[in-house]
């Protein structure tokens, strides 16, 4: 391990055992010491994180009660409450490209805003992502460009939706319009994707077996650096080691249960939390620590593929998601599904919580990341494009404000969201997708 231990630690800091790196949070000795005053201001990077919600939601639980603020929350936005300062709500956005509409145009454009070429075979073409625009500039600053996370295995080929390929349900993220970034499911895999040297699935499998632990790799260099740090410092690494090695911990009892399992298990692989919303927050978790320790600014998670026939148990729902997305109306099914919906949002609420109670210079992790949380799809019963659910959390540093319901006249591009995103990222592009401006509502004095 290399670090200067006098003034200074370098922001782009590892500490390296065995088969392990391992990536330091902002710690005000990255800061140069120029001055008391200087010290205490630190200048964090900018993220961007995607969250995609499948198949829609019932747009009446859903749509705030209050205009222009957020003093009303709707029944599926209210686990939000506590975080409505850093949120915005905007209603009445479209993906005119996803149409004529379909579950797999609905995954394809909600990053791309491209429109998806029909085809089953391997000819598919669609559009650079814009969590990859980003990773193409932003990203490269980083050990890792971008993460791409999902909750499913996509293994299925061919054709998956009306003449679509599976690809374009499959893949969030593009880094060209003939180049799917493929998404991890895997807790452990994503945890040595993070922490470990790379290499092969197997390679990293060795490697870990190698070892008991990441931070039993790192110790001695961990307790040599810890003696050069203040006490805010020693705090902070401690607690962001605490994290990683509860991370582990989870891991490897979804491990241990998956082999005392006898039961055969078709729909996840070895190793993952039986139940969604452990699975779920875990995959929060491995996001939250890729950002902490500026691994990567850039992530994607797909809460579900489209098309999920996954039934929630835990929230009371035994019906599959994808045919009660499809109610007919039927008040009974879409009660249901907007307890889904809320169940989704609930566990995206646990995870701001969490970045709001991590440190990072003189505010929290919360502050100083954007996340977009929403679906391609409006009402799922007519495979509907327009007024489709969105959420825009988090602060990029203090150039967002919130407590605010954005309602738009007339159908709006997503695309201009994720022109505006960018450009609060310090991405300046001249325009994305389908885009017809930025939201200006985000580049004016709020005053609530």
């Amino acid at each position: 391990m290399k670090f200067i231990t006098k003034k200074s630690i370098p922001r782009r800091t590892f500490i390296k055992g065995v088969g392990a790196t391992l990536s330091l949070p902002l710690l005000e000795a990255m800061i140069p010491a120029a001055s008391a005053a200087t010290r205490t201001v630190a200048k964090p990077v900018k993220r961007l994180g995607y969250v995609f919600m499948p198949m829609g939601c019932d747009q009446s639980r859903w749509t705030p009660g209050s205009e222009n603020t957020l003093d009303t929350l709707s029944p599926i936005l209210e686990s939000l409450a506590p975080h409505k300062k850093h949120l915005t709500v905007l209603t009445n956005m479209e993906l005119g490209p996803a149409y004529p509409g379909s579950h797999a145009t609905s995954n394809s454009a909600f990053l791309s805003a491209a429109r998806a070429k029909v085809t089953e075979s391997s000819d598919y073409y669609l559009g650079t992502t814009a969590d990859q625009v980003a990773a193409k500039q932003i990203g490269q600053e980083t050990q890792l460009p971008s993460l791409e996370l999902a909750m499913d295995l996509m293994e299925t080929v061919g054709n998956c939706d009306n003449g679509y390929a599976c690809v374009y349900q499959n893949n969030l993220s593009w880094s060209s319009p003939t180049t799917p970034l493929p998404a991890e499911a895997h807790p452990r895999l994503v945890f040595e994707s993070l922490f470990g040297e790379g290499g092969t699935p197997e390679q990293r499998r060795k490697a870990l077996r190698r070892r008991a632990s990441l931070l039993d790799a790192v110790a001695d260099d961990i307790r040599r650096l810890k003696r050069d740090l203040g006490a805010s410092d020693r705090a902070k690494i401690t607690d962001y080691l605490d994290s990683i090695r509860e991370v582990e911990r989870r891991i490897q009892k979804a491990e241990s249960d998956s082999k005392d399992n006898p039961l055969p298990d078709l729909d996840r692989p070895t190793g993952v939390p039986a139940a969604y919303a452990d699975h779920a927050r875990l995959m929060f978790d491995l996001q939250l620590l890729a950002f902490q320790g500026d691994i990567t600014r850039i992530t994607t998670f797909q809460l579900a593929r489209e098309t999920s026939n996954r039934t929630y148990p835990e929230i009371g729902v035994s019906d599959p998601h994808h045919p009660l997305s499809h109610h007919g109306n039927n008040p009974d099914k879409i009660a249901r599904m907007a307890k889904i919906n809320a169940f989704h949002v609930s566990l995206f609420a646990e995870y701001l919580e969490k970045l709001k109670a991590t440190p990072e210079g003189n505010g929290t992790l919360l502050d100083n990341v954007l996340l977009l949380y929403g679906s391609g799809m409006g009402n799922p019963n007519n495979h509907d494009h327009t007024d489709l659910p969105v959420i825009v959390a988090g602060g990029a540093a203090g150039g967002m404000k919130g407590n605010r319901h954005i309602r738009y006249d007339k159908p709006t591009p997503l695309a201009n969201l994720h022109l505006t995103l960018l450009d609060k990222a310090g991405v300046r592009i001249e325009s994305f997708g389908d885009s017809d401006g930025l939201v200006d509502e985000f580049y004016q004095p709020v005053s609530i």
